[in-house]
């Protein structure tokens, strides 16, 4: 396991907008660096490093670290302190699951008078997406994250959108995993399946086209876990199989 000193010197943690409330910048500096696998299973850190690293108290680190754990993205171990989780299989399933109704149901809103504002925003996010190197996990998937929550600001639920946010932690750390070698063009043509259905106002389209979409990534789940056994926590004698449920319409995937 490697030292606290060696984990917090590889981690580029920026800076803070000391104007702004402190611990949930904390909170999501770390828990984009967990996802983007910067800290890695059974990585510890601690608040002292952390409060150093940004220069400020250990109070706004300790309420990050709480939030980090109810996300099971952090685990606290006696004697030891905070340790990057494991991701747990049965979480990345409810998020999906989750995700998925939410997300469906945004697109129905949308679907039903959809604006030239909004059709325009979402094309240039698509072009903005075919900019970038392909191989690029991480500019990626900062821009397949502002393209589902630019969905759900224009359907006027953003606040589901942050609730999701912490629920779809496990899902999040699937999908950056999945990127190193899944072929982000792929994606990309399903995002721009989405804004075409909703530009044409095509209900049952769009809600095909995002359930499709927010499956795509679980159905290399097994891959994925043997590709990166040590990222895993699967209950015993469990593992995983691909989502294999059917989709109105009789699409399945």
């Amino acid at each position: 396991m490697p030292a606290v000193a060696d984990v917090m010197a590889r981690l580029d943690i920026g800076d803070l907008d000391l104007a702004s409330s402190i611990s949930p910048q904390i909170c999501r500096a770390l828990r984009t660096r967990i996802i983007r696998c910067d800290l890695r299973p059974g990585d510890r850190i601690s608040e002292a490093d952390v409060s150093r690293a940004f220069g400020v108290s250990r109070q706004p680190v300790r309420e990050a670290f709480i939030k980090l754990a109810e996300q099971i993205l952090l685990k606290v171990l006696p004697q030891r302190g905070p340790t990057d989780a494991r991701i747990d299989y049965p979480a990345v399933l409810d998020a999906r699951f989750m995700r998925e109704a939410i997300e469906a149901d945004i697109v129905a809103i949308l679907v039903q008078a959809p604006s030239s504002e909004l059709v325009e925003a979402l094309q240039a996010e698509i072009v903005a997406q075919r900019s970038i190197d392909p191989a690029d996990a991480a500019e990626f998937s900062r821009l397949d994250e502002r393209f589902h929550r630019r969905l759900a600001e224009f359907a006027d639920k953003a606040g589901a959108w942050t609730l999701l946010e912490g629920l779809k932690a496990q899902m999040d750390r699937v999908r950056y995993l999945s990127l190193r070698s899944f072929p982000t063009p792929k994606l990309i043509d399903q995002h721009e399946r989405v804004v075409a259905c909703i530009a044409s106002r095509d209900a049952a389209g769009a809600e095909t086209a995002i359930r499709v979409h927010l499956r795509e990534v679980l159905q290399d789940l097994p891959h994925i876990r043997d590709a990166n056994p040590e990222f895993f926590e699967m209950p015993a004698g469990q593992r995983p199989e691909p989502v294999n449920a059917p989709i109105r319409g009789g699409t399945t995937i």
